[in-house]
């Protein structure tokens, strides 16, 4: 039987941070299945999920954390997961697009909005970065969402555009 693990681990991004985290899960017959990372300013984060027929290698593997980070300066956590099987993904994938000037509140708003509909966040990423032309700050979102059957997209454009005009920033929806 095998089980499954997320783990979470950031730190001052240098070279070798990615061996020295995957390392842990190599050294301990762990499978990795799915990453995610990214460099944040000067800090480098990495999202694990792997999975491991020794359902006790969590123990060690938090012993091996803590020694991360007195060695290495990276903090790491580890979660076991319940079951085996991933979530169904009913409905359809799509993707918004944001753009516009940086401000508080996007993400908040965007992702109520998104919540309030029952519309499932499946991936973020967000940038920003001065404009070429003015050198004001301008936010970049995409988010791919899982939209459920029975849900209108003229509609859910529609009510976006609403999002959209609240917040001074273009909205597209793509299929």
């Amino acid at each position: 039987m095998s089980y499954r693990f997320v783990m979470t681990a950031f730190g001052k991004d240098r070279v070798g941070f990615v061996a020295d985290v995957t390392r842990l899960l190599y050294e301990n017959d762990c499978n990795l299945e799915d990453t995610s990372m990214n460099l944040l300013m000067d800090e480098f984060t990495i999202s694990l999920l792997f999975s491991s027929s020794n359902e006790s290698v969590q123990d060690q593997l938090v012993r091996e954390c803590r020694r991360l980070e007195m060695e290495k300066g990276i903090s790491a956590f580890i979660r076991q997961l319940p079951g085996m099987e991933p979530p169904s993904q009913n409905g359809r994938t799509c993707t918004l697009h944001i753009e516009g000037l940086d401000q508080s509140g996007i993400v908040f708003k965007t992702s109520k909005f998104l919540a309030e509909r029952q519309l499932n966040i499946l991936h973020l990423n967000s940038i920003s970065k001065p404009s070429p032309q003015s050198g004001a700050p301008m936010y970049n979102m995409d988010i791919h969402i899982q939209v459920p059957e029975g849900i209108s997209l003229p509609q859910l454009e529609d009510e976006l555009g609403r999002v959209a005009d609240e917040l001074q920033v273009d909205i597209s929806l793509s299929r």
